[in-house]
């Protein structure tokens, strides 16, 4: 393989790592930020969206505070012999962080579309909880929270900042957005043009399949169809 192509599938693949392992998370907070009114709501809200505001270096800072072998994570992993620092877990860890509030806002905005009549519906039935969550709720909700995992892996393989600041930009964690900055930084723009090729085309299509989810799932009576029997 090329290393265009071998940085290409790296980011890829890990980019699709990151938005995976955010998921469960992700739901489960959008979940609550749109059914819960609680103290502290406002607060857990803020703290979701800080990689939004925040510079990356100041977001991998951080997380280099807490996962360095003297950092409170870090130093219990490193205990475990889970070694993080500049590591493919550093570039999964840095591209999850940044893509987290994107996914939580989408599927937020999905979960606020989904017509409550239909989970009191099933909660008068018998259905426990779960079992609401997980066959009204979440199948209702699925094209906002699929939009917002597309718009979370777009963010990640453009991620620069925060995983310069964990993983460097060693040969085994290099992804195409920390090429992109080392070819350009050593004159080297046919093999950085090509980088910026490969982010753009990959970004655009997330983006655009992104979007058409978004309108379809904000198209009146998108979200709101009849359960089956």
């Amino acid at each position: 393989m090329t290393e265009l192509s071998t940085i290409s599938a790296f980011t890829i693949s890990m980019a699709a790592l990151a938005t995976l392992a955010i998921l469960p998370l992700g739901i489960a907070v959008a979940w609550v930020l749109a059914h819960r009114n609680f103290r502290g709501r406002v607060v857990m809200e803020t703290v979701v969206s800080l990689p939004l505001v925040l510079p990356p270096v100041a977001t991998g800072l951080i997380l280099i505070t807490l996962l360095g072998r003297r950092g409170p994570l870090g130093g219990v992993l490193a205990h475990l012999g889970i070694e993080v620092m500049f590591t493919w877990r550093a570039v999964v860890l840095a591209m999850g962080v940044m893509g987290l509030p994107l996914l939580v806002r989408s599927a937020r905005a999905g979960f606020e579309q989904v017509d409550r009549r239909y989970e009191q519906i099933a909660a008068t039935l018998g259905a426990s909880a779960a079992r609401v969550f997980f066959t009204v709720s979440l199948p209702l909700a699925s094209r906002g929270i699929l939009a917002g995992a597309l718009l979370a892996f777009s963010r990640a393989i453009g991620e620069f900042g925060a995983t310069m600041m964990l993983a460097g930009a060693l040969p085994s964690t290099r992804t195409v957005a920390v090429a992109i900055y080392t070819y350009a930084e050593v004159g080297e723009e046919t093999a950085a043009a090509s980088m910026v090729a490969v982010s753009v085309t990959i970004a655009f299509g997330a983006l655009l399949l992104s979007n058409r989810l978004m309108a379809a799932a904000s198209t009146p009576g998108a979200g709101h169809r009849p359960l089956k029997p």
